[in-house]
């Protein structure tokens, strides 16, 4: 098999990621095209890997090994990534990205806070 065709599918599903990571505003979706563009990264990794290998002779096999690294680390983003999502979700009953960034917490939105209703200022003047 020749390379171009690993190399073409990794492009097509690198590109099918950054556009989910640039048009979707659900955190969820955000992340699983995260995981399409790493797919297509490991992808191009083995495909390389295996191409070299077969005109170097050599029997390392690095671009496997990086693969097996870089799917850890994915599985490591997706579980924490998902554990914040659904924080977020109960916290605010959406995973939509506009709007959480919409409702970012000012200094003034804590009641418990002494600047929350200007009580210092009240309490200055009088």
């Amino acid at each position: 098999m020749h390379l171009a065709y690993p190399a073409v599918l990794a492009a097509l599903l690198f590109c099918t990621g950054l556009y989910g990571v640039l048009a979707r505003r659900n955190a969820i979706l955000v992340l699983m095209s995260v995981e399409l563009m790493l797919n297509a990264v490991n992808l191009n990794l083995v495909a390389f890997d295996v191409w070299l290998s077969r005109a170097a002779k050599d029997t390392l096999h690095s671009g496997q090994a990086l693969t097996l690294f870089t799917i850890a680390v994915a599985a490591a983003e997706i579980g924490i990534g998902l554990a914040i999502v659904l924080a977020v979700y109960r916290d605010r009953g959406t995973a939509d990205i506009d709007r959480l960034r919409d409702t970012a917490e000012t200094p003034g939105d804590d009641p418990d806070h002494p600047d929350a209703f200007g009580t210092e200022k009240a309490e200055a003047t009088a």
